[in-house]
């Protein structure tokens, strides 16, 4: 088996091309079965497919059981089949895809599952999304031994860490780092009047904090009602 860790993130693509190339939940089951039958064309071997898409990733891990499916090549086939997918050409993402090999790519899902290759070092949300996208690809069908036992390691690496280092000593996710960010410039939040851009997920979160300093008011800005 040869993996792979393909996708963008934070660190190489806008936020405006990470919003496009996104995969959300209601389509994840049918992409990754178009996905691992894409990869699988003109071959008799089975690759196994995981998806992970979030507000600041959409990365695909691969096992790749086909001595004929060269790195490139597989490489190639996701970023084509990812462009496709958003009716992008594959050269508006070529530049900003990442793509890490072997153990490269054993070393990435683990920093990616310990919150270490986060905005926020050591956040857990994702190591939630995570296992969520295991879960569906499982459901699906998509993955098999290989990449279930890269992230059943990769859970007990990241709790390992969580439980050995300090990494969560302080904020643990954007949200809270928002929310100590804007106490340390504003002063006392329960002072201030707060607007939030966006009805999303993350706004969801940092609401959920802002709320319990009890501010004067919260106003939502959304681009729909």
């Amino acid at each position: 088996m040869n993996l792979y860790s393909i996708g963008i993130n934070h660190q190489t693509a806008s936020v405006d091309l990470r919003e496009r190339v996104a995969i959300g939940p209601e389509v994840l089951p049918d992409a990754l079965n178009d996905l691992r039958l894409y990869l699988n064309q003109q071959s008799q071997n089975h690759s196994e497919v995981a998806i992970l898409s979030t507000c600041n990733r959409t990365e695909i891990y691969c096992a790749a059981n086909d001595s004929l499916l060269i790195p490139a090549e597989v490489e190639r086939k996701t970023i084509d089949w990812l462009s496709q997918q958003h009716g992008m050409g594959a050269g508006e993402i070529k530049d900003v895809i990442k793509t890490s090999i072997a153990s490269d790519a054993v070393r990435h899902v683990f920093r990616v599952g310990c919150g270490l290759d986060s905005m926020v070092l050591g956040e857990t949300q994702i190591l939630g999304q995570m296992k969520q996208a295991v879960q569906t690809a499982q459901q699906a069908g998509s993955i098999g031994t290989c990449l279930n036992q890269l992230f059943n390691k990769t859970f007990s690496v990241a709790k390992e860490v969580r439980t050995n280092t300090e990494i969560s000593t302080h904020a643990v996710s954007m949200a809270s780092a928002a929310l100590r960010l804007s106490s340390r410039i504003l002063g006392d939040i329960s002072q201030q009047r707060i607007l939030f851009i966006g009805a999303g997920e993350m706004i969801h979160l940092c609401a959920v904090y802002f709320l319990g300093k009890k501010p004067k008011s919260i106003t939502i800005a959304n681009r729909t009602l």
